[in-house]
C-alpha cells in the first residue's frame, strides 16, 4: 500500500483513452483500486453491473442523492453519474490509492474535497483522431459521436485546473508518464 493514499483522478474527453489507462494502472499498481461509478445510462454490451459501473435507475440515482451517497455526481451526455463516498472513504483510510475516470464537472467538485488530489487531464493527439477512435469503438451512433466531440471541445478550457496534463499520442507513453505521476506524488 501507499505511504500517503491519494485520489487520483483521470479526466479527459470521451474516446481519449482513459479506461484503457485506467486498467493498465490498476494491473501494474498494487497499491490502487479504481473506484466504480455510479450511473444513469443503459447498460451497454459486455458490460456487467458493479464492474464497469453501478447502473441505477434514474429514480434510485435520485434517492442515492437525497441519502447524500455520492462524493460527487454530475448530468453528462443526459445521464447521471456519480461516485459512491462510502467506496472511496473506506478505500483511501485503507491505505490505498483511488483512481477515478471522471468527467471534468465530477473533478472539480472534488478537487476542493480531496486537494491532495492527483488530477490528471489526458488529452487527445487531435480532434480527427478522437473522432476516429469514438468511431471505432462502435458504442455510439454518428449524432453521439458529434455530442461527444462537442463536450470534448468544451471540456478543454478546464484542463488548466489540473496539476498534470498528458497527451495520449502513444499510449504505452502515455501510461508510463501517468505512473510515474503517481509514483512521484505517493512518494
Amino acid at each position: 500500500m501507499s505511504k500517503k493514499a491519494k485520489l487520483i483522478v483521470i479526466s479527459g474527453p470521451s474516446g481519449v483513452g482513459k479506461t484503457t489507462i485506467c486498467n493498465e494502472i490498476v494491473a501494474r499498481r498494487k497499491d490502487v483500486v479504481y473506484s466504480i461509478s455510479a450511473t444513469s445510462r443503459r447498460i451497454r454490451k459486455g458490460e456487467i453491473n458493479g464492474r464497469e459501473y453501478f447502473f441505477l435507475t434514474e429514480k434510485e440515482f435520485k434517492r442515492w442523492i437525497a441519502e447524500d451517497k455520492f462524493a460527487e455526481y454530475a448530468i453528462v451526455h443526459g445521464n447521471y453519474y456519480g461516485t459512491p463516498r462510502e467506496f472511496l472513504e473506506e478505500n483511501l483510510k485503507k491505505g490505498f490509492n483511488v483512481l477515478m475516470d471522471i468527467d471534468v464537472q465530477g473533478a472539480k467538485k472534488l478537487m476542493p474535497l480531496y486537494p491532495d488530489g492527483i488530477y490528471i487531464f489526458v488529452l487527445p493527439p487531435d480532434f480527427e483522431e478522437l473522432k476516429k477512435r469514438l468511431i471505432k469503438r462502435n458504442t455510439d451512433d454518428e449524432k453521439e459521436i458529434e455530442n461527444r466531440l462537442q463536450t470534448a471541445r468544451a471540456e478543454l478550457q478546464y484542463m488548466k485546473d489540473y496539476k498534470y496534463v498528458v497527451k495520449n499520442i502513444n499510449l504505452d507513453d502515455t501510461i508510463a508518464e501517468i505512473l510515474k505521476i503517481i509514483d512521484t506524488e505517493t512518494q
